[in-house]
């Protein structure tokens, strides 16, 4: 399997590490806004081939599939062109930043037949794994779900600490994250709403946002999220449960007491995003539909997309 990664950030080379880790994968190409990071991650990695061009890499007859990590107003459009140049693609979160661009991902991807996934990490961190195992058995339903996602981005800057450029967003690219696992973990979501802070001066974005959701079955999810946050970093999520309380930190889980739960024996890697990476490469080789297909994350699309009209109408 040849795989080709745009965007050579701190998330690309956070699936670089993970497909290092995959039996028969290479890496064939790296794309990037500047050549000279392109090449040195390209050395890095051992690609042979490096660019800032992605057609020119998707005219590449070495390049089995991409995965984009490029800027997320680039994503919709650049998934469309992966899979009109026959590349199987996994798009970096969100999907889009419009409900209309993510139909538009959607119909390419029945047009074609290729294997489109997005990369919805949640739903592959060992943490959500032990529990939606449990859920979809029968021994726990979840009455509520309280996240947090919280980090200091006052400037534009990326998980590295250097300039990005492009503006990250708390609605179409953080809450994705809530709004997707909580209805993987709850059930679809039949009810949204949300409020946001004030603009920042410069970045243009609300960097503080509040989001209410509730499921079919009843279990409502309160989401928080902020820029402005200084203090300890990224996203928290508590399950409370009809059978127990658990509170997951990415890759790792705890119940409501503080008590360690063991997930060794979850899943291959303990990594998320290697996890997230098996899973495109399994369904490329065995044909099928993976986890966190379009298909199946398409609704959080929807959901995003009302969220939107409403912070508008209130603006």
């Amino acid at each position: 399997m040849r795989i080709a990664v745009a965007g050579a950030g701190a998330f690309g080379e956070k699936h670089l590490d993970g497909l290092k880790n995959i039996e028969g994968v290479e890496i064939a190409s790296i794309v990037s806004r500047r050549l000279e990071q392109a090449q040195a991650v390209a050395d890095k990695y051992g690609a042979p081939h490096a660019t800032t061009d992605l057609d020119e890499t998707l005219a590449r007859d070495d390049v089995d599939a991409v995965i984009l990590c490029t800027p997320t107003q680039m994503h919709a459009q650049q998934a469309i062109a992966c899979m009109n140049a026959g590349k199987h693609v996994q798009v970096e979160i969100p999907l889009a930043d419009s409900w209309a661009d993510s139909l538009a991902v959607d119909a390419k991807t029945r047009e074609t037949g290729l294997t489109c996934m997005v990369g919805h990490t949640r739903r592959f961190n060992p943490s959500h794994q032990y529990l939606h195992g449990k859920i979809a058995a029968g021994e726990l339903a979840v009455q509520q779900m309280d996240v947090q996602t919280y980090f200091f981005r006052r400037k534009n800057m990326n998980a590295k600490g250097e300039p990005r450029s492009w503006t990250d967003h708390l609605l179409w690219h953080h809450a994705a994250h809530t709004v997707d696992l909580f209805a993987y973990q709850a059930g679809r979501i039949v009810q949204a709403n949300a409020i946001e802070g004030p603009k920042h001066p410069e970045l243009g974005i609300a960097m503080d946002m509040s989001i209410q959701l509730k499921s079919e079955t009843g279990a409502i999810c309160t989401l928080s999220l902020s820029f402005n946050n200084d203090g300890p970093l990224g996203t928290f999520f508590r399950y409370i449960c009809d059978n127990g309380t658990w509170i997951a930190r990415y890759d790792d889980l705890v119940t409501g007491r503080e008590e360690p739960v063991d997930l060794s024996g979850v899943a291959v890697s303990n990594n998320g995003i290697e996890l997230q990476d098996r899973e495109f490469i399994a369904a490329i080789r065995e044909g099928r539909e993976p986890n966190s297909s379009v298909g199946q994350v398409l609704d959080c699309y929807r959901v995003l997309g009302d969220l939107e009209r409403q912070l508008e109408a209130a603006r």
